[in-house]
């Protein structure tokens, strides 16, 4: 009877260095990540810069812009302060809570696409 039991505790003993010994040799390998896959619009890391695009250093410097459009911009701006001033007063002098009066209406298309020239003349 002892050595049944003797050998009872001695496969339950290995089995359990078995399962110890696994959890460990788990933790012990590095897992397995995927790669990611390069993005095709990434600049290409094996050519040094300016091979394979142009270089930023020498392009020209687009904050300047043209006197003659900056003083156009100027003046649309000074204009656009003027129409937006205009409808303000007519605002405040009519009842807006029944109809706009069409005098406004107008007003506001003129601003609305002045400041859309002003928008067009920054980009440039």
């Amino acid at each position: 009877m002892p050595s049944s039991r003797r050998r009872v505790f001695t496969i339950l003993a290995g089995a359990a260095g078995v399962i110890a010994t696994e959890s460990l040799l788990c933790f012990a390998w590095p897992a397995q990540h995927p790669q990611p896959i390069p993005s095709p619009h990434a600049p290409n890391q094996n050519f040094p810069p300016g091979l394979d695009g142009p270089d930023l250093k020498n392009t020209p410097d687009n904050k300047s812009i043209d006197p003659k459009t900056g003083e156009e911009i100027r003046t649309d701006i000074q204009k656009l302060y003027e129409l937006a001033s205009e409808l303000r007063e007519q605002a405040g002098k009519s009842d807006l809570n029944v109809t706009l009066p069409l005098s406004v209406v107008k007003k506001a298309q003129q601003i609305e696409k002045l400041a859309k020239k002003i928008k067009d003349l920054s980009k440039g």
